[in-house]
C-alpha cells in the first residue's frame, strides 16, 4: 500500500473519528433526557447483585463519559450524570460497566488478553515516540531502531483490537440485563442499544486509526530499508 493511500486512510480516519464523537455526545444527551425510575449506580449495584458479584464498590467521579471499571481497586467508576441520573443512558453505561465486572468475574477470554497486555502496552507507550523518532534520526546507523519501535507501536494496535470484543461483548450483557430485568421496556430498549452502539464506534475508529498508523510507519520502514 503506498504512503499517500494510507494518508488518505488516516484523513477519512480522523472525520469518521468526529462524526462518532458528535453523534456519541448527541445520542447520549437525547436518551439522557428519557426516565427511568432507577439511577445509574442503583442499576450498577442490582447487576452486581443479580451476578452474586458483592466485593465491588460502585463510585462516582468527575467528568463526562469518563465512566469505567478498574479491576486493580475493583470499582465501577461513574461520572455524575451516569451516577445519579435516572435515565435510559445512565442505566445503559451503568450495565455497561457492570458488564466488565461480570467478565472480570467469568474470566472473559477476551478481557483477561487485553489484561494480559496492560503492562507491556503500558511499558511501549511509554517509549515508542522516542523509540520511533530516534529510529528515523537514526535509520543509517542503526537501521532495525525504526523496527524496534514498529513493533511497540504494533502492541498498541494488537490491544486496539482485542479491546472491540471486550467492549462489544460488555455492552452485548448490559442490553440483556437491563431487558431481562425489566428495567427497559420494548420502548426503551433500542435507545439503550443505539446508545451503546455508538459507544462501540468509538473503539471502532480507534482500533481502525492505530492500524492505519501501524502501516504509514511500516511503509516508512520499508522506505528507509
Amino acid at each position: 500500500m503506498s504512503s499517500s493511500s494510507i494518508w488518505i486512510i488516516m484523513i477519512v480516519v480522523m472525520v469518521l473519528s468526529l462524526i462518532v464523537q458528535s453523534m456519541l455526545q448527541s445520542r447520549f444527551k437525547k436518551y439522557s433526557e428519557v426516565p427511568l425510575g432507577l439511577t445509574g449506580a442503583e442499576v450498577a449495584s442490582r447487576m452486581l447483585a443479580a451476578h452474586g458479584i458483592r466485593d465491588v464498590s460502585i463510585v462516582s467521579i468527575p467528568g463526562k463519559l469518563t465512566d469505567h471499571y478498574d479491576p486493580t481497586t475493583r470499582t465501577i467508576n461513574l461520572s455524575e450524570d451516569v451516577y445519579f441520573g435516572r435515565s435510559v443512558a445512565a442505566a445503559a453505561v451503568a450495565a455497561h460497566e457492570t458488564g466488565h465486572v461480570v467478565q472480570h468475574a467469568t474470566g472473559y477470554v477476551f478481557l483477561r488478553m487485553r489484561s494480559a497486555l496492560v503492562p507491556v502496552v503500558t511499558f511501549s507507550n511509554n517509549i515508542v515516540s522516542w523509540v520511533l523518532l530516534a529510529g528515523v534520526l537514526l535509520i543509517n546507523i542503526f537501521p532495525s531502531l525504526l523496527w524496534i519501535g514498529i513493533a511497540l507501536f504494533a502492541l498498541s494496535t494488537l490491544f486496539s483490537f482485542v479491546t472491540l470484543p471486550v467492549e462489544i461483548n460488555a455492552s452485548a450483557r448490559a442490553v440483556k440485563w437491563l431487558e431481562s430485568a425489566g428495567i427497559v421496556s420494548y420502548e426503551t430498549r433500542p435507545m439503550a442499544v443505539d446508545a451503546l452502539k455508538w459507544a462501540a464506534y468509538t473503539y471502532v475508529i480507534a482500533a481502525l486509526g492505530s492500524l492505519a498508523t501501524l502501516l504509514y510507519y511500516i511503509s516508512l520502514g520499508n522506505r528507509r530499508s
